[in-house]
């Protein structure tokens, strides 16, 4: 079971940017050799992907199986086979089912750039960084619809102790994306507190929507609008760190609260 301080930790450890890890003239290590980054930068190249060629083959397959057989080994092996890989193949994948959760999520998250150009070169694109951001959550909460019927599942694996850490890392780099895509540049102690709020909002809605039966979600989105409505002023009235800090021990504990920790 994991505990309040852990839980903090894991959250502030997701989300705080990473120092530039400085090297000698005679080396060519650079810090993204050495850790993934979980922020946007235009200075230095993106680390490489999370995935191997035949762990990709596996679960770009497997994914397809999600819909009948959910996140699940049996989803895992079908997607072996179609690949013309043995059904043994999905022992490379050391995480098993979370393993393709993660795929749904890190492979919905890289979509949202594509998706961000078609919602704002139209006549009637979001105005501002906050209607982007509203328009961009939306986006990725409807790409849960294939598979929403499953989530509930996929939450109860991602509430395990062993994987809350990396699930709770996801969330923020989706909330770094959604705000980066948007066109935000702050670099004061709001970066921290537009992208905790951000992560509380998508969770709760995400949550509500695996109950959502209304045409197109539609109470979904009228659940996310009054979210995002709330948490306005939140966002204004945490001007340091100090308050952030806070803030984000509380967020972290009811986002692992809502994925079903006991803590």
């Amino acid at each position: 079971m994991a505990c309040p301080t852990s839980a903090r930790a894991a959250l502030r450890a997701s989300i705080r940017p990473l120092r530039t890890v400085a090297t000698s003239p005679s080396t060519s290590t650079t810090s993204s050799s050495l850790y993934r980054r979980p922020y946007h930068s235009y200075d230095h190249p993106p680390p490489p992907g999370p995935f191997g060629a035949t762990e990709t083959a596996i679960l770009a397959a497997a994914y397809k199986h999600v819909p009948e057989h959910g996140f699940t080994q049996t989803a895992l092996t079908h997607g072996a086979r179609d690949a013309g890989l043995p059904d043994i193949s999905p022992s490379v994948l050391t995480n098993g089912p979370f393993t393709l959760i993660k795929y749904h999520l890190i492979t919905q998250r890289q979509a949202l750039a594509e998706r961000s150009r078609q919602l704002f070169e139209r006549d009637n694109a979001p105005a501002g960084v906050g209607g982007k951001v509203a328009a961009l959550t939306w986006e990725r909460l409807l790409a849960n619809k294939d598979v929403i019927h499953r989530w509930q599942e996929a939450l109860a694996v991602m509430a395990q102790p062993s994987y809350v850490p990396e699930s709770i890392k996801e969330l923020a780099a989706l909330s770094d994306e959604i705000w980066f895509l948007a066109g935000d540049t702050a670099v004061d102690p709001s970066w921290y507190t537009k992208r905790a709020t951000l992560s509380m909002v998508y969770t709760t809605t995400e949550l509500s929507m695996t109950n959502d039966h209304s045409p197109d979600y539609v109470e979904t989105g009228k659940f996310l609008t009054r979210r995002l409505d709330e948490v306005k002023s939140v966002g204004g009235a945490l001007g340091n760190i100090g308050q952030w800090v806070g803030f984000t021990a509380n967020a972290g504990i009811n986002i692992l609260r809502s994925k079903g920790v006991r803590i």
